[in-house]
């Protein structure tokens, strides 16, 4: 499996980009390949006019230029925290231990732990750790720094204190890309949102665009928090109870109530009754997206055939059920589709 393929973007200065996705759809790739940690089968790229993936390039010339935080720390755990951040400067840059000693000092003041200075990493909590981690990398005054992930080894309590860090480090006009599941934090961090998916950048955009209005519907699936069930039906003697079984499976799975998941059946049964009988050859592709940050969901069917608005075929006994079961029934008709008949039900919240 590739992680990435057919990647194409421009960064500028100053940008501070927040990088969603599910997992493993390539996100810390994309930074590791950026830093040439991981060497890209194909393509190129180039950072201030320099092609870093060109075998003549002198890559750790350009990674002083470019700072990575690792959501794992990485620290020297025999070396004090002050030496941790002179290390680098001392060994790459050719500064006096002095000239390192009051940079690291001044970063440590920065991240608000001059006062652990002299101590050990196993000294430390988890949070006090990655803020040190930060300081290591701001010491090669670096134009780029690339967040892996800064948070997810955290405890949770720990987690704002290194968000607070970066917010303030994002206001210097530094280009920051950070991986992030944290969606609150991407949204107030970044002036860009990569979503990556499908082995590439899928989505990108403001912040409002991503988190407001997304334009793809696998975006729209991740930032929604939606959970979605698929399921064909091509006879009139479909598998009922296969399916039953399905929508039993895909409740429990996402710990949807009890009550929740007996309205989400309801609907299913009505709209399927409702429309098996209309169809000369039945095709209904119907999609159940559960939404955890607002515990609701709805049906999406889409039914081939002739132009047909079910919401108007009748007072039939499924019709009232259905109507009685839904917050809103939709219907429009798509030309384009190959099934062009399109019924949204929203199921009534408990």
């Amino acid at each position: 499996m590739t992680p990435l393929k057919d990647v194409s973007v421009e960064i500028q200065d100053g940008d501070v980009i927040a990088v969603i996705g599910p997992s493993g759809t390539g996100k810390s790739t994309l930074l590791r390949c950026i830093n040439q940690l991981e060497k890209p089968t194909s393509g190129r790229i180039w950072v201030d006019g320099v092609e870093i993936t060109d075998k003549k390039c002198n890559i750790n010339k350009v990674r002083q230029k470019m700072g990575m935080v690792f959501q794992s720390f990485n620290l020297f755990g025999h070396l004090t925290v002050i030496e941790n951040i002179m290390l680098s400067p001392v060994d790459l840059l050719g500064k006096s231990r002095q000239e390192a000693y009051d940079t690291g000092m001044q970063l440590l003041r920065t991240v608000g732990l001059a006062e652990k200075a002299f101590s050990y990493p196993d000294e430390l909590s988890g949070g006090q750790k990655q803020r040190i981690a930060i300081a290591r990398a701001l010491a090669m005054d670096p134009e780029i720094i690339l967040f892996d992930e800064p948070t997810s080894a955290l405890d949770p309590t720990m987690v704002g204190e290194v968000q607070a860090v970066i917010r303030e480090l994002a206001k210097t006009g530094k280009t920051i890309l950070i991986v992030t599941h944290e969606m609150s934090f991407a949204r107030v961090i970044s002036n860009r949102v990569f979503y990556m998916d499908e082995g590439g950048i899928y989505e990108s955009g403001t912040p409002e665009q991503i988190f407001e209005h997304p334009q793809r519907e696998n975006t729209r699936r991740f930032i929604k928090k939606l959970k979605v069930l698929d399921v064909n039906i091509e006879s009139r003697d479909y598998d009922f109870i296969g399916v039953a079984g399905l929508i039993d499976a895909y409740c429990g799975k996402n710990q949807i109530t009890a009550m929740c998941a007996g309205r989400i059946h309801l609907v299913f049964e009505e709209a399927v009754q409702l429309l098996l009988p209309l169809l000369e050859k039945p095709h209904i592709h119907a999609v159940c997206e559960y939404s955890e940050a607002t515990e609701s969901a709805e049906w999406k069917l889409e039914y081939n055939g002739p132009q047909l608005d079910v919401t108007r075929a009748g007072e039939g006994l499924a019709l009232s059920l259905l109507k009685g079961m839904t917050e809103s029934m939709e219907y429009s008709w798509q030309r384009e589709d190959l099934l062009q008949n399109h019924l949204q039900l929203k199921v009534k919240r408990v």
